[in-house]
């Protein structure tokens, strides 16, 4: 495996947490501490002409496609909905009491999902952003959210160390299962396996059927906290992102490590890497940290 450094994007002024798609495949947005949020290029390597300045840090950003929305959540609690097309601000939710840490959207229910840091999360329908439901889940942060590939279920990592599985028809909470003694972190379903891969603040890498929520695999994958997992566009990798400065790349068949993207070898992050986004354009990878910076790389192998 060949991994090329492409590009280093440090134009924000504070650690980045939101990274996302956007409805051009050689674009991304992020979300910044600096409460910007930007438009990036990947053609030109540069700001793609859009930046939106919140009044408080961005934590989650989310593009919801064929509606031209984007939405950002805050430290405070806050969700902002900016319309693309009219390149405003549309609407501000004010349903949480503390920070919002992801927004996922399901395009076949037409729900925006938020997890917030007041242990509970969030359901807002896409069509008239209107809230459907809110649900307490626990008394530590609700971090990350993650579909699976048919969207009928939605994974919840919990500060209390459980993950939490939502069935998006009925939205209630189906099934649960501790992950981690310390907080979870973040959890992916395996886009061709029936499995469950989690990451905790115990630096650990698990794996978990997805029926019986049996630990299949456990993985001292890193140094410190885990923040994110993400699959690449063909599954066959994934990639994991840590506390301890490291992107590392594995294979998603046998879950061997394949690669470990660092400051020394490949002029990686400084500090904390908190998101990852893999691209079907060119295959990047893109990372965002606490240095301030969101590298991307070309993985090859």
């Amino acid at each position: 495996m060949e991994i090329n450094k492409i590009t280093e994007f440090n134009s924000h002024a504070g650690g980045v947490y939101g990274l996302s798609l956007a409805k051009e495949q050689n674009v991304f947005f992020s979300g910044s501490s600096d409460r910007f949020l930007t438009k990036w290029n990947l053609d030109t390597l540069a700001n793609a002409e859009f930046s939106a300045q919140l009044p408080a840090f961005i934590y989650a950003v989310c593009y919801i496609p064929n509606k031209e929305l984007l939405l950002a959540g805050t430290f405070k609690g806050a969700i902002h909905i900016i319309d693309l097309n009219q390149k405003k601000e549309i609407k501000i939710l004010q349903q949480h009491n503390a920070a919002i840490f992801d927004i996922c959207y399901s395009s076949t229910t037409n729900l925006i999902f938020c997890s917030a840091g007041d242990g509970s999360i969030s359901i807002i329908k896409a069509s008239d952003l209107s809230v459907v439901k809110i649900i307490s889940l626990c008394n530590e942060k609700v971090r990350k959210l993650s579909l699976n590939a048919e969207q009928t279920l939605l994974c919840i990592a919990c500060g209390d160390g459980k993950i939490r599985i939502l069935n998006t028809s009925t939205l209630n909470i189906v099934n649960e299962f501790s992950a981690h003694t310390e907080s979870a972190n973040c959890a992916v379903f395996h886009p061709n396996k029936e499995l469950i891969l989690t990451g905790g603040k115990d630096a650990h890498l698990r794996i978990w059927n997805a029926t019986s929520f049996k630990l299949e695999k456990e993985i001292a994958a890193h140094n410190w906290a885990i923040y994110d997992i993400v699959f690449s566009p063909d599954n066959k990798y994934f990639a994991t992102a840590s506390r301890d400065k490291t992107i590392k790349i594995w294979d998603a068949e046998s879950f061997e490590l394949l690669y470990r993207i660092n400051k020394e070898k490949n002029e990686g992050h400084t500090h904390s890497v908190n998101k990852l986004l893999w691209l079907n354009y060119n295959d990047y990878l893109v990372s965002a940290g606490d240095d301030r910076k969101i590298n991307v790389w070309k993985i090859q192998v």
